[in-house]
């Protein structure tokens, strides 16, 4: 085994030091990493390495909670491979390199009118890494990034160069169905085309509404909104909804003052003041929830899509979601709320609700099912187990699917009761990488070995 080379294909070199996740609860030492700068180079970089018995993992911006990018091989960091392949205005899709982050491709789709049909809430990672853990924002009809995929390009654990779409051929389509959101395990993406759509403008309505209101509505809110979701604050009655509908416009954007109030004096500054409060002084979370929860005022505002989708979020912090049964959700945060009132937890995030279609994905958190996410979070540094152990208990009982990316406690024996395609996944990963090389800790608890 050979882990001093500094410098060869792809760019590779010895590791200068452990890799750490955004939240940093997360710490990998790998042996070397690589920066390929095409996929010729990154397919090379997985044939020395299966040489070199090493395993192989690409890491992205870090946004996952989970140790799913971890590796004690080969990290590959694929900043390298970014910005747009090509964009086909017939077929309207464009296929983008796999290291661009989100940010990067909307602006530049926006640039040439276009836009993806939806989003997650922020823009900070990469396109495969996105994919990868089945990241999504919320919708009626439009579901997860993952959904929008038409075309892959990866490199798989014999180092070769695989293209997948639904119009393949048997084989193609087989890894098409399940890579979308493959966690890693089936290869490394290099390149994803995407469907896009011409640019169009949204109208965000954010309303504060009552929680016994927002749960009772819950049915009629999602079905009558293109895009519904909501943020309940612990130790209060109190929501903040969001609906998001296409509008014919004019573009009206925030006011420069009333957004960065809200957007960032109060979402991000004054927050992260709360937060840091909360987390020295317990006792003053349900008080500061009490005046956070009111703090925020009713706005309506238009803009394109990706503007409109995504906010900044500057405040770190851990999370855990789970995709529930859509018509479990209403039951599920009402026993997440009974839960924390009768207990002594004192949380100062708000916990948030969001809706996704039913999709085709083998293991996407909405597969085969219309969806409602629910997730919890905690200030980074505030211990967080006795929480998530708590809201776990409550998800799994309504046959909860953990988010990939996200902290959770679940294995292999669990998911293969909740994802029927379960074993079509784990028969393609046997056929695709026999050996193991993209697989890691993590991989091992939520696949099987």
């Amino acid at each position: 085994m050979n882990g001093t080379t500094t410098a060869g294909p792809g760019n590779s070199r010895t590791a200068s030091g452990p890799w750490r996740n955004w939240a940093g609860n997360v710490t990998s030492r790998p042996v070397r990493e690589a920066n390929p700068a095409s996929a010729e180079e990154l397919a090379e970089t997985v044939r020395r390495a299966a040489e070199d018995g090493l395993r192989v993992k690409t890491v992205g911006t870090g946004h996952s909670f989970t140790s799913i990018a971890a590796t004690d091989g080969v990290l590959i960091r694929p900043g390298l491979l970014s910005g747009i392949r090509r964009i086909d205005r017939e077929a309207m899709t464009v296929t983008v390199e796999s290291g661009t982050t989100l940010k990067r491709l909307n602006v530049a789709l926006a640039r040439e009118g276009l836009s993806l049909t939806n989003m997650g809430d922020i823009m900070e990672q990469t396109v495969a890494g996105a994919v990868s853990t089945g990241t999504h924002g919320t919708g009626r009809e439009s579901a997860s990034i993952a959904a929008q995929i038409r075309g892959l390009e990866m490199v798989t654990a014999d180092g070769r160069l695989l293209t997948c779409s639904a119009e393949g051929n048997d084989e193609e389509r087989a890894v098409f169905a399940a890579a979308r959101i493959g966690l890693g395990a089936l290869g490394v993406i290099t390149a994803i085309t995407f469907a896009v759509e011409p640019v169009f403008l949204l109208t965000a309505r954010e309303e504060p509404m009552s929680f016994d209101r927002v749960t009772s509505e819950f049915d009629a809110l999602h079905a009558e909104n293109e895009h519904f979701e909501f943020y309940w604050f612990p130790h209060t009655e109190n929501c903040s909804t969001k609906r998001n509908n296409r509008s014919a416009g004019p573009a009206a954007p925030p006011g420069r003052v009333s957004g960065w109030v809200d957007d960032e004096l109060l979402s991000n500054g004054v927050f992260q003041l709360a937060c840091s409060l909360g987390r020295a002084v317990p006792p003053v979370v349900p008080p500061l929830a009490r005046i956070a929860s009111r703090a925020l005022s009713a706005r309506t505002y238009t803009d394109i899509p990706y503007k409109v989708f995504t906010s900044p979020r500057r405040v770190r912090f851990m999370e855990m979601e789970y995709a529930l049964p859509r018509e479990a959700a209403v039951a599920a945060l009402r026993e997440l709320k009974a839960m924390i009132e009768r207990s002594p937890l004192r949380i100062s995030f708000p916990v948030e609700v969001r809706t996704a279609p039913a999709d085709d994905i083998a293991l996407s958190t909405a597969s085969g099912r219309e969806t409602a996410y629910i997730a919890v979070h905690l200030y980074r540094g505030t211990p967080h187990r006795a929480y998530f152990t708590a809201v776990e208990r409550i998800m799994t009982a309504h046959g909860g699917r953990p988010h990939w990316g996200k902290i959770h406690t679940r294995d292999a024996a669990y998911l293969s009761g909740v994802y029927p395609r379960f074993a079509e996944f784990t028969a393609l990963r046997d056929r695709l990488d026999p050996d193991r090389l993209f697989t890691n800790d993590y991989l091992r608890r939520v696949l099987g070995d």
